[in-house]
């Protein structure tokens, strides 16, 4: 079922990159968004989600934390001490689910935590309530 709020509304200005060592995760995610037209990428890994963004700069990332080599931690950290990245928004989804991961992450900078298994209804609902926000920034 379609939210009322996600239908009739273009989503294509907008670039979200999903970072996931589990590559059903990237998938469900990917095509979820894609039926409303987002622009997408994926990232296997902490690295290649640096890459991605010193490539392009997405609007939104939505964020696995425990990954092999550098884990979303560490993609939260860097990305919030270069001013050049500083203000993409972060979606955490993890499996983390501890109030200290959850406090971990919104502390180091991320701006909403879903925790996993992921409920598109709620995925969707975060990332249309973060390009609300982009949107108001922007303005």
């Amino acid at each position: 079922m379609t939210p009322a709020y996600a239908q009739d509304h273009d989503y294509s200005a907008y670039n979200v990159l999903a970072v996931d060592d589990i590559p059903l995760n990237l998938v469900l995610v990917q095509k979820m968004l894609m039926r409303f037209n987002f622009q997408m990428r994926v990232a296997a890994n902490g690295q290649a989600a640096l890459d991605a963004v010193a490539l392009k700069k997405p609007d939104l990332i939505l964020l696995d934390l425990m990954m092999p080599g550098i884990d979303g931690f560490e993609v939260i950290k860097r990305l919030k001490e270069n001013p050049d990245t500083a203000d993409i928004r972060i979606v955490v989804l993890s499996a983390l689910n501890s109030n200290e991961d959850v406090v971990k992450a919104y502390s180091m900078g991320a701006d909403d935590f879903i925790m996993k298994p992921i409920i598109m209804e709620k995925l969707l609902t975060t990332v249309i309530t973060q390009m609300q926000v982009i949107q108001a920034i922007r303005k």
